[in-house]
């Protein structure tokens, strides 16, 4: 009787683990829209806004470099290189913020058109 029992349990045991080594059954694939489409209108806004901000972060450090370059040229007594590094970092933050301002508003301008085409 115990044979019996070991054996039926040993069995089961077999075919629980047989069964959980497959693989799940197969799920249906997109059509070719759905992979299209790309991130959500929340997805470009909230991009866009981090792209503003980095911008806008990495021209201030640029500032603040050319700044430091330039006052550690006057304090050396060389104001012409001085004057130099100031304006050079004033270029490359004028650039770098609206390179980022650029680009987050064209993230942001596209997240709120595919808003309003979900809505109309």
């Amino acid at each position: 009787m115990k044979s019996k029992i070991a054996i039926g349990g040993c069995a089961l045991l077999g075919l629980a683990l047989c069964g959980w080594g497959q693989q799940p059954p197969a799920e249906q694939t997109a059509t070719p829209s759905e992979k299209s489409r790309g991130p959500g209108a929340g997805h470009d806004i909230g991009s866009g806004a981090g792209d503003v901000g980095k911008g806008a972060a990495k021209g201030t450090g640029e500032l603040a470099k050319g700044t430091a370059k330039g006052a550690g040229d006057l304090v050396t007594l060389h104001p012409i290189d001085a004057g130099a590094a100031i304006g050079k970092g004033a270029v490359v933050a004028g650039k770098d913020a609206t390179v980022g301002t650029a680009k987050g508003a064209g993230k942001i301008t596209r997240g709120i058109g595919k808003g309003l085409r979900k809505i109309l």
